[in-house]
């Protein structure tokens, strides 16, 4: 017996596609920021290891980006989750993780 599957239709696929293109864009410009700019970097990580998630945030918002971004960050490292602004269709997600931090193996 075959299975039924309902007829391709590739529009929201595509329209999604297009949505996730800005998500990277926006992922580039803070890992451009981010590579490039020491005193930006250390300022984050700095913010972030204080707690200081409102202020991680402004930097992160400051560069100019579109996306809706979520932070978590701990001793190891940071991740940015980029989702669609608020308003747009929730198609897609981005998340970038980055260490900062490599605690060795306990003996």
């Amino acid at each position: 017996m075959m299975r039924q599957y309902p007829p391709i239709n590739p529009t929201l696929f595509s329209q999604s596609a297009a949505t996730a293109q800005t998500l990277m864009n926006d992922a580039s410009t803070i890992l451009k920021r981010l590579a490039s700019s020491k005193s930006f970097a250390t300022s984050v990580m700095s913010a972030a290891q204080e707690g200081n998630k409102k202020e991680v945030q402004r930097m992160i918002e400051s560069l100019g980006i579109k996306s809706k971004v979520e932070l978590y960050f701990n001793p190891d490292g940071i991740r940015f989750t980029l989702s669609p602004p608020p308003g747009a269709f929730l198609c897609c997600q981005l998340v970038i993780g980055l260490r900062w931090n490599i605690f060795p193996p306990p003996p």
